[in-house]
């Protein structure tokens, strides 16, 4: 009956990985991220302008997001476009908006982590064939489900590095640009939009005149009443006043 490997023994059927190694001269895989304030004229115009622009550099937007109303509107977009196109990006960003108010580029080199995963990979990928050919000829029920365990680990693991590699690949050759939007404060219309200075005088005119016949109500008021309660606090003085006499 053939020996199962159990997990502490996986490692003696690793390879080394040193296959895996790159050469001096191999291209580094360089992760490259921009992250720029822009002013602009219009939110949703610029946003559209971005988009756009992604698409014609065979990029793509990762999300974008406008809030706000009128002149309190702002928004940001964020694209990826291949590397080699990422400093041309960044060139036609910088003319599309009014002004830039911040701008930041990070550059994080992946080529150490690559050839690691891939060494890892490598490994996983050898102890898998042994387990597969120590499943072929396993005849005891316990032994192939023990194989059948360590199999699926290992192909779990198989799967996570792969994904890990490919998230690299891609994140390095496909670089992330962020623009933070704002409006134009010089944009901002010296009046209200809708103010006409004609209807604001006619308010006032109305103001004006409904104060003064307020002010006209109350005289009336006053020159009907004023005779009548006269007359009551005249009587009332003088019934006071012959009292205090008798």
């Amino acid at each position: 009956m053939p020996a199962v490997i159990s997990p502490g023994q996986e490692e003696g059927y690793k390879e080394t990985g040193a296959d895996a190694l790159p050469s001096t001269e191999e291209e580094r895989m360089i992760v490259r991220t921009g992250d720029m304030s822009l002013i602009v004229e219009d939110i949703v115009d610029a946003r559209d302008e971005i988009a756009q622009l992604a698409v014609s550099f065979d990029g793509y937007v990762v999300s974008s997001q406008v809030w706000g109303e009128e002149q309190d509107m702002k928004g940001y977009i964020s694209i990826r476009v291949p590397d080699e196109k990422f400093d041309q990006a960044l060139a036609e960003l910088r003319e599309l908006a009014v002004r830039v108010t911040s701008e930041s580029t990070d550059s994080r080199d992946v080529t150490e982590e690559y050839v690691d995963f891939q060494s890892r990979l490598n490994n996983a990928e050898a102890t898998e064939s042994q387990y597969l050919a120590l499943l072929e000829k396993a005849t005891d029920v316990e032994d192939i489900l023990n194989i059948y365990d360590s199999l699926s680990r290992v192909r779990n693991e198989i799967e996570q590095i792969k994904g890990r590699m490919q998230y690299l690949e891609r994140t390095s050759s496909m670089s992330l640009i962020t623009a933070n939007l704002r409006p134009e404060v010089t944009a901002k219309p010296l009046v209200r939009v809708g103010w006409s200075a004609l209807e604001a005088l006619k308010s006032a005119v109305r103001g004006i005149v409904i104060f003064g016949q307020w002010l006209g109500t109350i005289a009336l008021w006053l020159l009907i009443f004023i005779p009548i309660w006269g007359t009551i606090l005249g009587l009332i003085l003088w019934l006071r006043h012959k009292k205090k006499g008798g």
